[in-house]
């Protein structure tokens, strides 16, 4: 089973991630939204996955920074595609170990996550 995270690389959230799988020697491949991009039919099963409102992250700066136009009205359709195109407003990480995925990091989740697989 090949695990993949899905983030950006410069996150602090990603690093703290990142850093919990080494430190228990748990091999991943890491896939950088900025470096390899986002495949849309990709974000759209994730957000059917997950909902919408859960892989789009409205914390953070980018989607602080949009247009009032942009925020308002948002559905999944409008949603996919402002991740599409700003990759920085997806929620991170998401954690794919193939049949499940994990979507944030929390040492918790990670810990469960990670028991119920063994």
């Amino acid at each position: 089973m090949t695990i993949t995270m899905y983030g950006i690389k410069n996150c602090d959230t990603i690093k703290k991630a990142r850093a919990w799988l080494e430190e228990r020697g748990i091999a991943y491949v890491f896939h950088d939204y900025k470096v390899a991009g986002v495949d849309q039919r990709w974000l759209a099963d994730r957000c059917a996955e997950f909902g919408w409102e859960a892989v789009l992250n409205r914390a953070g700066t980018t989607f602080r920074k949009l247009p009032e136009a942009d925020k308002g009205d948002l559905n999944a359709a409008k949603a996919v595609s402002l991740m599409a195109g700003q990759p920085s407003m997806i929620k991170r990480p998401i954690l794919d170990l193939g049949e499940t995925r994990v979507i944030g990091f929390r040492p918790e989740l990670y810990e469960n996550t990670f028991a119920a697989k063994h």
